[in-house]
């Protein structure tokens, strides 16, 4: 066994398929397949059963993905402590965020992550909270920021702040609106994200619980697009002050608070379960655990280390 195999086979392990682990190790598809072959000939075991949705772990190959983590962790821990030598942890942080943070957060934290962790890499990639939690899981990224994840056996959930909700809508004269019940808000027409966004889930769960339901007039995934059709007068939209704020139709947007004490939404960072973190990894999240509640209420950054 070598290491390239090792990472290879972790990874065909988690993607569940020679295809997408190909397209992520940047690997041609035979070349992955002769790879993971000769592994098992030298292992002399069955480490995966093909079949037309992809693969599946043998009970060897489950036994070797347990310890192939173990492997590249520790080998991984060995680079920073190499780094340590040198006077700076090394090593590279995969980092999710929902787009409404990533506006607003990428410049300010890969500038701070620079000046704590210099011969570290980041990559900073931006999607929704379903699919961040699958790359969680399968090992695309390590760290993501999720707005009100769902407890499961597989993640670790460290809660870091919480950020008011308001009903946006627009303002017709401009001044200022009071604040809003929960029944007011269902019976508003929405802009709304899909089920199982993270705003989507809050709202009707808030409702649910007093017998309302929310008045759909759209559904899009998109915080922009949501905004673009509420400033044409398609609708009112459920998002944070942060998300209306770095957008270029918050002039024509007004803020309404909504229930008493306020809706919010909880941040967490979310870790996978099944992989102990790296030293540069727990730096990350210390950093994210200094910035974030300053980025959430607007306040001036910690200056960099």
């Amino acid at each position: 066994m070598d290491l390239k195999q090792i990472e290879y086979f972790v990874r065909v392990a988690e993607l569940g398929s020679f295809t997408r682990a190909a397209i992520v190790l940047d690997i041609a598809q035979p070349a992955l397949s002769r790879q993971i072959r000769q592994l098992e000939v030298e292992l002399r075991q069955t480490l995966l059963l093909r079949n037309g949705r992809g693969v599946t772990l043998t009970e060897a190959g489950k036994l070797l993905l347990e310890h192939g983590r173990g492997v590249l962790h520790q080998v991984e821990r060995t680079r920073e402590e190499l780094g340590r030598v040198r006077g700076a942890l090394a090593g590279k942080v995969a980092l999710g965020l929902p787009p409404s943070l990533s506006r607003v957060l990428s410049v300010p934290l890969s500038r701070a992550f620079r000046a704590r962790l210099p011969e570290a890499a980041l990559a900073i990639r931006e999607g929704l909270s379903a699919n961040m939690l699958e790359a969680l899981r399968n090992g695309r990224l390590d760290v993501a920021l999720l707005y009100n994840p769902v407890p499961a056996a597989d993640i670790d959930i460290l809660p870091l702040c919480d950020e008011a909700l308001y009903l946006v809508e627009l303002a017709d004269d401009g001044t200022a609106g009071g604040p809003v019940t929960l029944a007011e808000l269902a019976a508003r027409p929405l802009v709304i994200p899909s089920q199982p966004h993270a705003i989507r889930m809050l709202v009707e769960s808030e409702l649910g619980a007093r017998g309302l339901r929310p008045t759909v007039a759209l559904e899009i995934d998109s915080v922009p697009a949501i905004l673009e059709l509420v400033a044409d007068g398609a609708g009112c939209a459920v998002l944070s002050r942060l998300a209306v704020s770095v957008s270029d139709k918050a002039a024509r947007l007004r803020l309404r608070q909504i229930g008493e004490p306020g809706l919010c939404s909880r941040l967490a960072l979310v870790v996978s379960a099944h992989r102990p973190r790296t030293l540069t990894q727990q730096a990350m999240q210390e950093l994210l655990r200094e910035m974030l509640p300053a980025i959430i209420e607007g306040k001036p950054l910690p200056p960099a280390p």
